[in-house]
């Protein structure tokens, strides 16, 4: 059974959609038959009764099952699970690669450690960089005048951001008309493998469309290369691509937001998504919203008198173009939503039936032989330490210590960083990522000053025997956040919300770094990650402890 398979008794056959295709007309069914009632001119669609009343919504089990799981979680355990149950999270990378420097000159990169190796730092005036309009890839899309290569989304006369850099446009010209074809093939293929691995559902008319025709075009290709390096099915149609990713595990620091605001989901949200999603599988292509919110009433675990969890399904479901059509006012009965049941059926990757709990359902999901295991860990995560894998896994990477990164760093146009700790594949673009540290956000700008100063402090001197982490003390936190707020709060022009609330922007700073994978947690307090140190100032033997005035003072005699 694939994964895709997300409950028994699926019955797939051909039915109308909103735009002419053909998909699924549900489960028990052999002819895809969808009923219209034209109302009369001037008239609005509302809820029939009697003979004339449509079938009540058939929800399916699998997503009921779903709901349950999510709404008995805690916030953590539901990320994972929906990281699980629908695999849509993007790849997450780190940016610019680190500047060579004197530190472990002669030595190779993998003996180095990233406490003491070269660092990507940039002092902070330099840190001033223009807000992208959305997160995510750019559009892919084709700039004759910088043929051979495909562009994704660079304006004319710069380079594409999905691939790594090319030949000049001089020596590209130069090229023969079989060389400039396998270029071009080369470049489509990499842009096309990289907006798969940054939205794993892409549609003829969605957002991404202008990469869509490059994954039809390559998609033997690309699902041969997917299928081999990461174990992910694709799956590709004539309106969308779906690239079917494993659940990542638990503690994957991967969450669902708001695709607005970015509010993240809470577990009775995720239990809202479910079941909404339960009851548009198997949805007319035309759903009055008053018979969704009624058949929402009759499964008696959905509270509409707030209605903000249920805004936040329909929000995420509209940017999947999974329904069209949502109304501002979920009060107005007489909406009518266009439901995208092809698309619906596409979400759900995990198999819910087969488990037998929340927990067995992402354990299920993440289970992949040591070599797929690491692979994935290193196409999908900022870095791969040793310390985090399992015994098997550890010596799979220890066998394959360059041939394994470098297979997916040529798929993917990424570089690798090879450190005693670890491996980590970079994006220098910065754009196969959903998170960045270099971004012009008061979190995000609070956040990168606290790792550097934090990786000052703490920072252990070579040849001491430390892991890959390092325990930070809270009054550390808040004393460097302090200083730091004081220092850059006022000039840099931060949020004034944020400066009025210091326990607001280190929650929102630590959240960032947390999943970014530069700090983790454990029941004794923060721990400071290796990979920290490449975004702090090349190390001091000697550092100076700090001095500002949040810092605590030194007890008298002890030494400095």
């Amino acid at each position: 059974m694939k994964q895709q398979e997300y409950a028994t008794g699926v019955v797939r056959t051909a039915g109308g959609t909103s735009d002419g295709r053909t998909g699924g007309a549900g489960r028990s069914t052999t002819d895809a038959v969808v009923l219209v009632r034209v109302p009369a001119r001037g008239t609005v669609p509302g809820p029939a009764t009697g003979a004339d009343a449509p079938p009540e919504l058939s929800p399916d089990p699998g997503l009921l099952r779903l709901a349950r799981w999510f709404a008995e979680a805690d916030p953590g355990t539901a990320d994972d699970l929906c990281a699980a149950s629908f695999g849509l999270y993007p790849a997450r990378h780190f940016g610019a690669p680190a500047e060579p420097s004197d530190a472990g000159a002669g030595v190779s990169g993998a003996e180095v450690s990233w406490w003491h190796g070269p660092t990507a730092h940039a002092p902070a005036p330099l840190r001033t960089r223009e807000p992208r309009t959305a997160p995510g890839l750019r559009r892919a899309r084709r700039d004759a005048a910088a043929l051979p290569v495909v562009l994704s989304g660079a304006k004319p006369g710069t380079p594409g951001r999905h691939r790594r850099p090319e030949r000049s446009r001089t020596t590209a010209t130069a090229l023969v008309p079989h060389d400039r074809c396998a270029a071009t093939t080369a470049a489509e293929r990499r842009i096309a493998a990289r907006l798969l691995l940054a939205h794993p559902l892409v549609t003829a008319s969605g957002p991404h469309a202008d990469g869509f025709p490059l994954i039809r075009r390559h998609r033997d290709w690309l699902a041969e290369r997917f299928d081999t390096l990461l174990g992910y099915p694709l799956a590709v149609g004539p309106w969308h691509a779906r690239l079917h990713k494993a659940g990542p595990g638990r503690g994957a620091v991967r969450r669902l937001e708001h695709p607005a605001t970015g509010a993240p989901f809470t577990p009775g949200g995720y239990a809202r998504l479910a079941l909404v999603l339960a009851l548009l599988v198997d949805a007319p292509e035309r759903l009055p919203l008053g018979r969704l919110l009624a058949a929402l009433r009759a499964d008696g675990r959905c509270d509409l008198a707030d209605p903000s969890d249920l805004a936040m399904a329909l929000a995420v479901l509209a940017d999947w173009q999974v329904v069209a059509d949502v109304p501002a006012d979920l009060a107005d009965a007489s909406a009518v939503l266009t439901v995208d049941r092809e698309l619906a059926r596409a979400v759900p990757v995990g198999p819910p039936a087969l488990a037998d709990d929340a927990a067995d359902l992402i354990r299920r999901a993440a289970e992949a032989e040591p070599g797929t295991a690491v692979r994935r860990r290193l196409a999908e995560t900022p870095a791969v330490l040793a310390a985090d894998l399992s015994e098997e896994q550890r010596a799979w990477l220890r066998d394959h210590r360059h041939s394994g990164p470098a297979a997916l760093a040529d798929f993917l146009g990424l570089e690798a960083e090879h450190r005693a700790e670890g491996v980590a594949l970079l994006d220098p673009a910065e754009e196969l990522t959903d998170l960045a540290l270099s971004g012009a956000g008061t979190a995000a700008q609070a956040a990168l000053l606290l790792v550097e100063r934090l990786v000052e402090e703490v920072r252990p001197l070579p040849g001491e025997t430390t892991g890959a982490d390092v325990p930070v003390p809270d009054a550390l936190i808040d004393g460097v956040l302090g200083d730091i707020a004081d220092e850059y709060g006022l000039p840099a022009g931060w949020r004034r919300d944020y400066l009025a609330d210091r326990t607001a922007l280190r929650r929102d700073a630590l959240d960032l770094l947390h999943r970014m994978g530069l700090i983790t947690t454990r029941p004794s307090g923060w721990l400071l990650r290796a990979p920290a140190a490449r975004y702090a100032p090349a190390p001091d033997l000697l550092p100076t402890p700090g001095t500002g005035r949040h810092s605590r003072p030194i007890p008298t005699g002890r030494p400095a």
